[in-house]
């Protein structure tokens, strides 16, 4: 009989050890490549300077009218709402998790009627009040609530996905719709100055100093202002309903800034020189995500690892019955139970083995996924940051353009009055003046838009 307690301790002992891994918290041995965002000197900075992705939104945009917009939106949009419940049903799950530590309740009453032969009916009935226990000896129960806290985390980090997500095209439609308002403001301008050409060549025509061809000309180049100025009005209409339905409202009206009290005025030089660590990727949502989904894996692991130890269950009852054992007495008398047991699967026809060998692939190619999520991460910063110094640059060509084209238009303008230049000669300087008006505004627009997405690809915009 000492023989075989001793085997059953040693066969305990070498349960308990060979379970110790399965108590194992989760770490995480992925590191963020120094070059995530690439070798160009503008992407390496000093690691200890400050990065615009710590700033919150209201520190990063200024703009008074556009952070009403922003709270707007966040506060309305369907997604975000949808975001937030998705955060309280897993909150839901983790909380049932953390509770399968505790005992199970249950109150089942029953009653039976029985007759045998022509006797007559006997009556017997039980009022149990039944407690159920697992015990987690082995780790499951831990390792799935600790699964469920990583579920808990991917959904709150989704949550700010979408929050970054909506402040980022809020903004830029926001700043959409400044550029748009400016590139009206030019062609209503245009429209002024080239109808007062018209005018001239009229004038012109009518003296003699100048062909019909010339006015019909003229006269298209107007005509092609005012479809563009058409186009520009349902271009901002578009943008506001854009943005309303970002607010889940009905069309209206959108109030925005001008185009010097913006900050589209000029392009943030102090944003695109800030120092971009490689380590502030790690702000990201959907770095962040991919973590925690990796965290996530390794706990569901573990529980298919400790589905291979025996589940010890304690079950205890306590009621009133009058059945007692074959003979019904009157009145009922208190009933006590109380069983343990435990349960060693031994053949799960492959369940088992193959829901290990599941979870640990899904572990591998989770690993996998996040290598190739830095990768993209770093490769958009590097488009960002591209982006601002692209558009900071066609900035001060864009400025030089339009002040050399204005003066030659007027030049040219002046030449043609005193019949010196051609119709063509003032037309053509017409038309690149407008055009290189327009270009300096979209290039201010596509300015601050790489900035903003610079910002949410560093991971701004979640605080």
């Amino acid at each position: 009989m000492k023989k075989i307690s001793n085997i059953v301790v040693a066969i305990a002992v070498s349960l308990f050890l060979t379970s110790c891994g399965l108590y194992n918290k989760y770490e995480q041995n992925n590191e963020m490549p120094a070059d995530a965002f690439g070798t160009t000197e503008d992407v390496i900075a000093e690691a200890d300077t400050a990065s615009m992705a710590q700033m919150s939104w209201r520190e990063f945009f200024t703009d008074p009218l556009l952070q009403q917009l922003i709270e707007q939106v966040l506060e309305n949009n369907t997604d975000i709402n949808s975001a937030r419940i998705a955060v309280e049903k897993s909150e839901a799950s983790l909380k049932a998790a953390k509770m399968a530590y505790l005992p199970s309740l249950y109150f089942s009453p029953s009653g039976t009627l029985s007759s045998y032969d022509n006797s007559p009916w006997t009556k017997a009935y039980n009022l149990p009040l039944q407690m159920s226990m697992d015990v987690d000896v082995f780790g499951s129960i831990r390792n799935k609530k600790r699964a469920a806290k990583a579920v808990v985390l991917q959904a709150q980090v989704r949550e700010e996905s979408v929050r970054a997500n909506l402040i980022s095209t809020t903004a830029q439609q926001y700043f959409m719709l400044i550029v748009l308002d400016r590139q009206l403001e030019i062609l209503t301008m245009t429209d002024s100055l080239w109808n007062a050409s018209l005018e001239t060549q009229k004038s012109l025509w009518e003296n003699g100093k100048s062909y019909s061809t010339a006015v019909n000309q003229m006269e298209s180049s107007y005509l092609n202002v005012k479809n563009q100025i058409v186009d520009t009005r349902r271009n901002i209409r578009a943008v506001e309903n854009a943005i309303c339905r970002l607010l889940a409202i009905t069309p209206q009206h959108i109030e925005r800034s001008k185009w010097d009290a913006s900050a589209l005025g000029e392009i943030p030089d102090d944003f695109i020189k800030i120092g971009v660590p490689a380590r502030m990727i790690e702000l990201r949502p959907d770095i962040r995500i991919a973590n925690y989904t990796m965290e996530e894996a390794f706990y569901n692991t573990q529980a298919a690892r400790a589905a291979f130890y025996p589940g010890i269950t304690l079950t205890a009852t306590a009621g009133w019955t009058n059945s007692a054992g074959g003979a019904i007495i009157n009145p009922g008398k208190l009933l006590l139970t109380a069983v343990g047991s435990l349960t060693q699967p031994i053949f799960a026809r492959g369940k088992l083995k193959a829901n290990l060998k599941i979870s640990k692939l899904t572990q591998e190619d989770l690993k996998q996924k996040y290598v190739q999520t830095v990768i993209n991460a770093g490769n958009q910063v590097n488009e960002a940051l591209a982006d601002c110094q692209v558009a900071r640059e066609k900035h001060e060509y864009y400025h030089r353009q339009v002040q050399v084209l204005y003066d030659a238009y007027t030049g040219t303008h002046e030449l043609m009055d005193n019949g010196k230049a051609n119709y063509l000669e003032v037309l053509t300087a017409q038309e690149t003046l407008l055009n290189a008006q327009l270009n300096e505004a979209m290039n201010m627009y596509k300015g601050a838009q790489s900035v903003i997405a610079l910002y949410i690809a560093l991971g701004g915009g979640t605080k």
